[in-house]
């Protein structure tokens, strides 16, 4: 039998309710044989809030786990030796603070932080362009990355302090080309900084540095496509370390990725189509020895329904298992080497990618071009969206092939698909994080925070975050107070929309429905006003940012503020409007939380605009949702957005 090589590191990205119960989750899929762990913190972790702070309503242990302080951490990691396993925590704003609970969790348990092994992924500007979870301004936030990393290769030699992310850009629209261009000028971005917080230092660390950054990338169902811009990606990065930056160790030079395959791509219709899906697309970056994830992680066949249950992250996890133990795929070198077509393949990208990068270069780098990037990502998504609206772009079961007999994988009740998170977890959180401040030694938590706040607000490369961070972890310090210093110092930051404008061609329906919006402009006398708002700390805009350029396509009059406002925001910004319609898109699950009370607001204010919901939202929550008042809602089978358009113009035509 042939020799095989090593498989890659098996995870699920899992967390939900509390510490306790999450893991109980990873103990059980490490008996089932997953090689790692997927850390999924929920919101008000990844955006520096308590359980008990007022942001945070609604959306406590929802889409993850809740860690407010040391003793969740703790409970999050019984009996789950840190020296023996490989951890990825999603955090981006807040990962110095929750890698600083980890550390300070190695110390107590007496494992050297030599033997620590894992990644934060510790990247901002993917939250700036798509996912929604920052905190701070682009400027403190690279400070805070870069002294991770710095941190990192001093102290933490196994550890990977960032994963460059270019998942989340797939996510919010980005062609191969955008995906690679955009990841590597954030590489170059943090290395640059990096090297100036090492100061002298940096002829010497530097190399380490190379050699412990990572990436998180997306493979979508094309997937030779996908195996290409891997193999793009492995070029570029090679060429760049080495004439950029002069690294010579080709290993440290090695393009080390770990990847989640696409979930923009899972459909609700017909969800038992997504397995499949999910087969392909983990062929991408799997196939290909020289370009190979050292990672993967697969969502669940029924993400687009709601959270996944065990059972449903047990079948993602033989998936993986199946292509690595019983196939012949590990038995073989690099199957595309000296392959006439994928050679071709990749010279087209990596000419575009380069070109692209560029351009980013020109603008002055990643951070300095979030504006841009954004609008361009928008604009890429809205192509994308059109192509499937028109049939130009099969999306199976979708605008093709949409017959289908009932599913016994669903059991004709959404609910029974999916798990639910009892809302009675955020009141025991709440509850939790109470009784943790009262019974810690506060004066320490206050000298801790105040070396906090010196070192945040220092210009001397010699003060490290990383230090007072762990420091005021071992305190007993929380995750809101952490946030709420380096926000002290920092200030706020609301990041770009990215909605600078419409498509403009989208076909005959949106030819009638400017026609519909131009009648009842001349009959009133105002367009026809929607206000796409986002409550909560729900960061996931690409389907909002969507309607809104929709609309506008539509001859609507789009007010879209961005994301995370209060529901007094959205009162205030339809009343100060005078807005026709109330668009709530919530991707959380904190919908019975958030909508009630918007429609109370508007009430209460005299709004008398309809008001409608869109995100993952059951049958039974839907019911719920209509009895107290939303006009309609739509969930990620509502494709067509010209259907969407026509429906908000009946509602309008029918109040006026």
């Amino acid at each position: 039998m042939k020799e095989r090589s090593k498989a890659w590191v098996m995870r699920t990205y899992s967390g939900h309710s509390s510490a306790t119960a999450s893991n109980e989750l990873y103990r059980n899929n490490l008996a089932k044989g997953q090689t790692g762990l997927s850390i999924a913190f929920d919101l008000p972790t990844q955006t520096g809030y308590d359980p008990d702070d007022p942001n945070a309503e609604g959306e406590v242990g929802k889409v993850g786990v809740p860690v407010a302080h040391l003793g969740h951490m703790r409970q999050l990691f019984a009996d789950i030796p840190l020296d023996e396993m490989n951890t990825s925590m999603t955090i981006n704003a807040t990962a110095a603070w929750l890698w600083g609970l980890y550390l300070a969790l190695a110390e107590e348990e007496g494992v050297n932080f030599n033997a620590l092994q894992g990644t934060t992924q510790n990247d901002i500007v993917k939250e700036y362009l798509s996912r929604g979870t920052y905190a701070f301004p682009p400027a403190p936030s690279l400070r805070l990355i870069a002294d991770t990393i710095v941190y990192t290769v001093e102290h933490v030699p196994r550890w990977n302090p960032i994963n460059i992310c270019s998942y989340h850009l797939q996510e919010a629209g980005a062609t191969p080309v955008q995906e690679a261009a955009y990841a590597i000028s954030n590489a170059i971005a943090v290395l640059d900084a990096v090297s100036e917080r090492l100061g002298q230092r940096a002829e010497t660390l530097m190399p380490d540095v190379f050699g412990r950054i990572s990436f998180f990338v997306n493979a979508g169902v094309r997937f030779i496509e996908e195996v290409a811009k891997m193999r793009t990606f492995t070029a570029m990065w090679d060429e760049i370390c080495r004439t950029r930056y002069g690294v010579d160790d080709p290993s440290l030079r090695r393009f080390r990725y770990g990847v989640q395959v696409n979930s923009l791509g899972l459909t609700e219709q017909q969800p038992e189509n997504n397995v499949q899906r999910i087969v392909l697309e983990m062929l991408g970056v799997t196939l290909s020895a020289d370009a190979r994830a050292r990672a993967v992680q697969l969502p669940a066949w029924n993400e687009a329904l709601g959270l996944p249950r065990p059972w449903d992250q047990q079948w993602s996890l033989r998936v993986q298992q199946v292509l690595a133990y019983e196939s012949d795929l590990l038995e073989y070198p690099d199957i595309f080497a000296g392959s006439r077509v994928m050679e071709a393949i990749v010279h087209e990208l990596t000419v575009a990618a380069q070109s692209e990068l560029d351009d980013v270069l020109a603008l002055g780098g990643a951070f300095n071009a979030i504006d841009e990037l954004k609008s361009r990502l928008v604009e890429s998504q809205s192509a994308r969206v059109e192509r499937i609206e028109s049939g130009e772009q099969t999306v199976v079961g979708v605008n093709r092939f949409t017959e289908t007999a009932p599913s016994p994988l669903t059991g004709g009740d959404s609910l029974e698909a999916i798990m639910t998170v009892d809302p009675a977890i955020e009141q025991q959180l709440v509850a939790d994080v109470t009784s943790w401040r009262r019974d810690r030694d506060n004066d320490a938590v206050h000298v801790a925070l105040a070396e906090l706040r010196r070192v945040v607000a220092s210009g001397d490369v010699a003060d490290n975050v990383m230090v007072p961070t762990i420091a005021l972890a071992k305190a007993g310090g929380t995750t809101g107070e952490w946030a709420s210093a380096l926000r002290d110092v920092f200030g706020e930051y609301r990041a770009p929309t990215g909605v600078r404008g419409g498509v403009g061609s989208r076909g005959a329906h949106f030819v009638q429905l400017v026609a519909r919006s131009q009648a009842l402009h001349e009959k009133r006398g105002t367009p026809p006003k929607l206000l796409v708002a986002k409550p909560g700390l729900d960061g996931h805009s690409n389907g909002a940012e969507q309607i809104a350029v929709a609309a506008r396509d539509a001859g609507f009059e789009v007010i879209y503020q961005g994301i995370r406002l209060s529901p007094e925001e959205i009162v205030s910004a339809a009343r100060d409007e005078d807005v026709d319609v109330v668009g709530i898109s919530i991707l959380s699950g904190s919908h019975l939380a958030l909508v009630p009370r918007v429609i109370e607001g508007l009430r209460a204010a005299g709004v008398d605009a309809k008001v409608v919901v869109g995100g993952i939202v059951p049958d039974d929550d839907a019911r719920e949702l209509k009895a107290q008042g939303v006009a309609a809602i739509y969930t990620p089978k509502d494709y067509s957005l010209a259907a969407i358009m026509d429906d908000l113009l009946d509602l309008i035509e029918a109040s006026s």
